[in-house]
């Protein structure tokens, strides 16, 4: 196992879950990224690993979303989360000041899929999705 499984495996442990296998190839070939996405335009944060838990750490967002992983987001206000509430985990974009799940608004069914469509769509602004049950 590799210094970056290693590292992978103890943010895991870290958050008491399993990321998805796509998101954890990711993190161990490309570690993170910052950049705008044409033609979309818009611009998108993927956190480095060592970003992780500092991120998910700062204002109680833990706390607010249970079972979440910040995992990016738009380089401002929305971040880029995983809904460890069901499996497999989706990809929503919650405000930094929301204060429940009810905001959230659904991005993609996977990390391959976020990838794979978002210089078509960049981000989703339609109204939040229901919580699941």
């Amino acid at each position: 196992m590799s210094s970056n499984d290693d590292r992978i495996a103890q943010a895991e442990r870290h958050f008491g879950v399993r990321f998805p296998e796509d998101y954890r190839h990711f993190l161990a070939a490309e570690g993170s990224m910052a950049r705008f996405v044409p033609p979309a335009g818009d611009f998108l944060v993927i956190n480095s690993l060592a970003e992780l838990i500092e991120v998910n750490e700062a204002a109680d967002f833990q706390e607010r979303f249970p079972r979440s992983v910040v995992i990016g987001g738009d380089g401002s206000r929305e971040l880029l989360t995983y809904d460890f509430r069901q499996e497999p985990p989706s990809l929503v974009l919650l405000d930094v000041s929301a204060e429940d799940w009810s905001s959230a608004i659904q991005q993609a069914t996977s990390f391959s899929a976020l990838l794979e469509q978002f210089p078509e769509t960049g981000w989703k602004w339609d109204e939040p999705e229901p919580s699941p049950s």
